[in-house]
């Protein structure tokens, strides 16, 4: 009698354990040449154990790969071909683990900037700029562009960077290294310019500050690549002057004043003169962020105002754009928390897998990138696009996963103080359990 229980017990903790225990399999794929690829390297890659190597696999002649996992994650699967790191959610319930890739290349035809956006505010003394390009990869047949100076940026002499991000185009911001080339204000990222995905570019973000004791400043642009718009963002209390005839207004937004160079070239000479502070308006940017307005322009005026912008229904070539540029990434993370801990119980929600294009090093592999809304910003501006409960439920999980991913490399890269991991991190492993545990 207990023998038989013994064995009773121990069958039930072999299928415990069995049950408990799930792999992933999945077919990494050249994207470039559209043929599986066989050597690369797959690692499943813990998410809350320090972004540590759980489990380790090759694959094979076919693309395949299988890899075990020891628990219930969150994992990230990290691919590496041709040096360069691509990354995926650990999909769940069974979901393959397919994994896309490109053949990697120093320079790739195809590659453009899409735009140049610049947003300042100024308060005290110095003048808070905020620089983004939206940088295009139309390479055929797909490569990603890398090097340890895949995009050259020219900063005012006199910047202090305060922040440096860069994202894929299926993903969110997470915070890279910023490296001077030797001349003072020229600097590059050492981050992939992956293929676009649809309409979704590569974005690289850099925050800085400059002296403005005389409240004023001038800025001469220097774009490294061909760029369709170079656009400046600011608020109506301060004054864009001395600017060069490129610089037309677009008045779309009533709360900021809103000029754009089409067409500029490298090495083509723009200049312009912000003075004056202010600050852009926060409410507006929490209600385009609620209406879920994915192109992020606020509601065109119904009468013309100053006398020297565009036809009122001129398109404003930065209006893609502005929803983001206003909304930022803790209004992104905060509602889609709010979203996962609203969730009736009961809906189904498995995490579908998409690609992260990143380079080997974990301070330059963080989460992906973007030019339109990334996966999970469309979910939560999904009132102008339809989507599934289900769907926007994943996307959102997705999200808190990938920051988590963020955070640990942060911590590696040492852009992250250990104060700010150690208020962070639990706050977002209680955000995250939560979620998991609503969404089993």
């Amino acid at each position: 009698m207990n023998v038989s229980k013994t064995l009773s017990a121990a069958a039930l903790l072999f299928a415990a354990a069995v049950a408990h225990a799930a792999s992933v399999t999945g077919t990494v794929t050249d994207k470039t040449t559209g043929k599986p690829v066989s050597g690369d390297t797959v690692v499943l890659v813990d998410v809350q154990a320090g972004m540590g190597e759980v489990a380790k696999a090759t694959t094979n002649a076919s693309g395949s790969y299988t890899l075990n996992e020891p628990g219930s994650g969150p994992y990230l699967i990290r691919v590496t071909h041709q040096g360069a790191g691509y990354f995926i959610a650990a999909p769940q319930g069974g979901a393959p683990g397919d994994i896309p890739v490109y053949d990697v290349a120093a320079k790739v035809d195809g590659v453009s900037i899409e735009a140049d956006v610049y947003e300042f505010e100024a308060d005290n003394g110095q003048l808070h700029v905020t620089e983004r390009y939206f940088v295009h990869n139309t390479s055929s047949p797909p490569r990603t562009q890398w090097t340890h100076r895949s995009f050259d940026v020219v900063l005012p002499a006199e910047a202090t960077v305060a922040g440096v991000a860069a994202q894929r185009p299926t993903g969110l911001p997470t915070s890279v290294k910023l490296d001077p080339t030797g001349v003072k204000g020229h600097y590059a990222f050492d981050f992939p310019i992956q293929p676009d995905e649809g309409e979704k570019d590569t974005l690289f973000q850099i925050e800085y500050t400059l002296p403005y004791s005389g409240g004023k400043f001038s800025f001469h642009p220097n774009e490294s690549l061909h760029t369709q718009s170079v656009g400046i963002l600011l608020p109506k209390s301060m004054t864009f002057a001395d600017a060069s005839p490129e610089f037309l207004p677009i008045q779309q937004d009533p709360g900021i004043q809103t000029f754009v160079a089409k067409n500029v070239t490298p090495g083509k000479e723009l200049a312009f003169t912000v003075s004056g502070t202010g600050s852009m308006p926060r409410e507006a940017q929490g209600n385009g962020a609620a209406q879920g307005d994915s192109a992020g322009a606020a509601a065109t005026p119904s009468t013309p105002g100053g006398g020297i912008g565009e036809p009122i229904n001129t398109p404003d070539p930065l209006s893609k754009y502005k929803w983001w540029i206003l909304g930022g990434l803790a209004l992104l993370l905060a509602a889609a928390a709010a979203f996962l801990l609203r969730k009736p119980a009961g809906v189904p929600g498995a995490a579908p897998a998409y690609a992260a294009h990143g380079a080997p090093h974990p301070a330059t592999v963080p989460t992906p990138a973007f030019a339109n809304p990334s996966l999970a910003a469309q979910a939560f501006t999904s009132a102008a696009a339809p989507a599934t409960q289900v769907a926007k439920n994943a996307a959102l999980l997705n999200a808190l996963k990938e920051e988590l991913f963020s955070l640990e490399s942060e911590k590696i890269s040492g852009t992250i103080t250990a104060e700010e991991y150690a208020e962070v991190k639990p706050a977002l492993e209680v955000v995250l359990k939560r979620a998991l545990k609503r969404n089993s």
